[in-house]
């Protein structure tokens, strides 16, 4: 399997120097100690089985490759330090043959050393008369937030990056809207006397902003444990989800289509006929695979409760509970998400909404088999079609990149060796680059390979 052994092995002296990431050697002893590389089960081919990577750290079919174009620890072009805890990501057109990508650091409130000021009091100050949101009570910018990279497609090297929201806590995933920024989201409402302002808000960042943006907290769409977020091109209404095991499904409808800070109204999904549906199937089953069913939404009041009960105060007026719900994405008329946790065996589900068709929703894939898929997190449509679902466990199982069929039927893509999720999974605009994250230590990864094939 090729990879560009220079940036590899580049990136890897770059991190070891902070103590984040193993030499390549250790690496691959690390992966020599494995007794053998976990199972996978496919339903359906794809583009074939997993071939080991030389440098043990991500397997992927034959004939695919690829590339690190960004690693946690690195000096950044504004001088100051790529934060690790790489989430939720998308991808931007930035001109002939350039991409710009928009990545989130899931970081909380004291992960300072891993925040973009490192050990740096230099860097602390420099930081804090930066633009930036809020700050510990040692007066200290939050470390979580956003970074953007530019990516040369055709070298799929990085050609610059740099911090471009600061001063928010554990900015998980998000979305991109058709306009061309970024919604970085905040699964966390951290508050008083913990920092100086309260969480739970979602964040706009233009991807085609250099350096840091001023911080709008986006109030319309509540303060809650923020997930992920999908813009509707044809109507402007954005669809939210809550990381929480009792979460709700929002929506957001903005008073003025593609102006989202000019506010709006936030609702809560409801079954048409049934109050406060518990879709989980956790000790019993309420919802089927494939089976449609009519929804109805709940207009919520006081979102900006510093009591963090929106979800409680929602489900009290009738809206659909979820386990945990995550990534998101929109496609032709419909769009899906995942609750991670949700099912009878818990491995995970997807959830299927199509707006276009009488507002229904579905149950489009339920796992029975951590070996098929478990634990989905972020999603992305490929060009193809299919789901690309990032696995997101963090007890010291393998996690993979699964595809998913129109038909619901699931596929392995890549394996991951390193204790760590995978996350924000995105394509290139012209469907030639697939870009993830590995959470940590942090790593961008560009794949390339025969996607023509389409995982049939």
């Amino acid at each position: 399997m090729l990879i560009d052994r220079r940036q590899f092995a580049g990136a890897a002296l770059a991190s070891a120097a902070l103590g984040a990431l193993p030499a390549r050697g250790a690496l691959l002893q690390g992966q020599e100690e494995k007794s053998a590389p976990s199972a996978y089960r496919n339903e359906v081919e794809g583009f074939g089985p997993l071939v080991p990577d030389p440098y043990g750290y991500l397997d992927l079919p034959a004939g695919f490759s690829y590339q690190v174009v960004s690693q946690a620890g690195e000096p950044m072009d504004d001088g100051f330090v790529t934060p690790d805890h790489f989430d939720g990501m998308a991808c931007f057109a930035a001109g002939p043959g350039k991409v710009a990508l928009v990545r989130n650091h899931e970081l909380k409130a004291d992960a300072h050393l891993l925040g973009p000021a490192g050990t740096s009091e230099r860097l602390r100050k420099r930081l804090l008369k930066s633009p930036h949101f809020g700050t510990d009570t040692y007066g200290r910018v939050l470390p979580g937030g956003t970074s953007t990279l530019m990516v040369d497609l055709a070298t799929r090297r990085r050609t610059g990056q740099w911090l471009s929201l600061a001063g928010t806590a554990v900015n998980c995933a998000g979305g991109p809207t058709p306009w061309g920024s970024w919604l970085s989201c905040e699964e966390s409402t951290i508050a008083r006397p913990e920092v100086d302002r309260s969480h739970g808000w979602i964040f706009e960042v233009p991807a085609a902003h250099r350096g840091l943006v001023e911080p709008v907290r986006l109030t319309g769409m509540g303060r809650f444990r923020h997930e992920a977020a999908a813009v509707d091109s044809s109507t402007g209404i954005v669809y939210l989800t809550e990381d929480k095991d009792d979460g709700l499904f929002y929506r957001f409808l903005p008073n003025s289509p593609g102006r989202i800070a000019r506010g709006g109204r936030l609702q809560a999904l409801a079954l048409a006929d049934q109050r406060g549906a518990d879709t989980r199937n956790w000790h019993r089953r309420q919802l089927n695979v494939a089976q449609p069913l009519a929804v109805r939404w709940i207009d919520l009041t006081d979102t900006h409760s510093p009591d963090d009960d929106l979800r409680l105060r929602g489900r009290s007026a009738g809206a659909a509970i979820f386990a945990r719900g995550e990534g998101i994405w929109f496609g032709q008329g419909e769009l899906y998400f995942t609750c991670t946790s949700g099912g009878p065996s818990r491995h995970g589900q997807i959830m299927r909404v199509r707006p276009a068709a009488a507002d229904t929703i579905e149950l489009f894939v339920e796992s029975s088999d951590a070996d098929v898929f478990d634990y989905g997190d972020n999603l992305t449509i490929a060009p193809w079609g299919d789901l690309i679902v990032c696995e997101d466990r963090t007890d010291g199982k393998t996690n993979h990149l699964r595809g998913v069929r129109p038909d619901g039927r699931i596929y392995t893509f890549a394996r991951l060796h390193a204790d760590t999720e995978l996350a924000g999974a995105c394509f290139s605009p012209d469907g030639g680059t697939m870009f993830v994250n590995a959470y940590s230590p942090g790593r961008t990864l560009a794949i390339t390979g025969d996607w023509s094939r389409g995982g049939a």
